[in-house]
């Protein structure tokens, strides 16, 4: 080639005299004019080494031959060979099709495929939590732990028909995750609005069967499953390689026009089952009181009832014992029964006792009422003890007189 042995420079234009760079500049000198320092690098000579050096790959006849193709063509098939290595991240996995079908997946890590055209590979996110907002769009937070805030709402999704006809305005959230890459990648076009379709649908489902007071209070939790069950069914069906890890609610309110409406309802509801529950409470405590002043009564008259029954048969074998006796011993029975009946009289009644010796006594006659238990009456009922000499001497007489009646007939 001319323009490397002293000829014009590549670009067609004459060297300057006195030899200059390959662009036509001043000679190569030091820089600056100055002498202090050597000469600068040859940048001719450089690239006159390299031309030298590929001109012994090539044969004489320049780059058309077939040495210079062969070699061409083995460095292209280098790269393209080369091309073959890609890198799975820790949370991907690869998914390797070959004439766009799938044919593998790659774990993490550094793998190789057959380049393009035969084999291409995708790496979808196989542990990221993906998340869908239904009724709202939401802008994340900047508070630690990642939540979203409701920043608007979109009623066309949120408003909902309960069980009970009412309208209720319902705010979640699908959080999901890819389980089955190959079916990921190929059976779902869109997976993120079939997730949302499929889990509205589901929610719709489940709000139309339940009455507004649970879904506002304790069947939240209960929505939630039963929505994450019913998609997670949809998904499966769809074989979408999806798998629905959580359903949150956001909010669950009256609608925004009848909110105030709705809350006055609730305290009146709650008034009464207050009412109701005082009531209920004072039901408790008087009905089991009066049942049981009611079973008392009814025990004490049994207890009369049996007290008077035992003292009536009681009466009645004493009577049968006296009677027994008299038809034995009639005058001893008549005059043991007298001396009791005035045994028993005179031990209610107090008694004043006089001496027919004694002399210009005057008589006392107590007026007042008498004193049951004055001292004329002793311990337990019995006669006082100035009268028993008495009484045993009247049973004595008493027993003696049938005996004299007969020595004097």
């Amino acid at each position: 080639m001319a323009w490397n042995n002293g000829g014009p420079s590549p670009w067609g234009n004459p060297r300057p005299p006195g030899g200059g760079g390959p662009w036509g500049g001043p000679p190569s000198g030091p820089p600056g004019g100055g002498g202090n320092r050597g000469p600068g690098p040859d940048v001719e000579e450089m690239i006159r080494n390299a031309q030298a050096a590929v001109r012994r790959f090539l044969p004489s006849g320049g780059v058309g031959g077939g040495k210079g193709i062969a070699l061409a063509a083995v460095v292209l098939a280098g790269i393209w060979a080369a091309s073959g290595f890609y890198r799975v991240q820790p949370d991907e996995l690869g998914v390797v099709m070959r004439f766009g079908a799938f044919n593998r997946t790659a774990p993490p890590g550094l793998n190789y495929r057959v380049p393009w055209p035969v084999e291409a590979v995708s790496t979808p996110r196989v542990t990221r939590i993906n998340r869908v907002d239904v009724g709202f769009r939401g802008a994340p937070d900047t508070a630690p732990g990642g939540r979203v805030i409701a920043s608007r709402d979109v009623l066309p999704e949120s408003l909902m028909l309960t069980g009970d006809e009412n309208i209720i305005d319902i705010d979640f959230a699908i959080f999901w995750r890819i389980r089955d890459a190959g079916n990921f990648l190929f059976n779902t076009r869109n997976p993120e609005e079939t997730v949302k379709s499929a889990a509205e649908s589901v929610m719709r489902e489940v709000i139309g069967r339940t009455p507004i007071q649970p879904a506002l209070t304790e069947a939240r939790a209960q929505i939630e499953q039963d929505v994450r069950r019913g998609t997670q069914a949809i998904m499966d069906q769809y074989r979408a390689g999806v798998e629905i890890t959580q359903v949150q609610m956001q909010k669950s309110d009256p609608p925004t026009a009848v909110i105030e409406s709705f809350r006055d309802v609730q305290r009146a509801n709650a008034d009464r089952e207050r009412v109701r529950n005082e009531a209920e409470s004072f039901r408790n405590d008087i009905i089991p009181r009066a049942r049981g002043e009611a079973e008392r009564m009814v025990q004490e008259a049994q207890g009369f009832r049996d007290s008077q029954i035992a003292r009536a048969r009681g009466e009645a074998g004493r009577f049968t014992a006296v009677l027994s006796a008299y038809s034995q011993a009639q005058d001893i029975t008549v005059r043991r029964i007298y001396l009791e009946t005035m045994e028993e009289v005179l031990k209610r009644n107090s008694m004043t006792l006089v001496d027919d010796r004694l002399q210009g006594l005057v008589p006392f006659l107590s007026l007042g009422e008498p004193q049951r238990n004055g001292p004329a009456q002793g311990r337990g009922g019995t006669p006082p003890a100035n009268l028993a000499p008495i009484i045993q001497q009247q049973q004595q007489q008493q027993l003696q007189q049938p005996q004299q009646r007969g020595v004097g007939r």
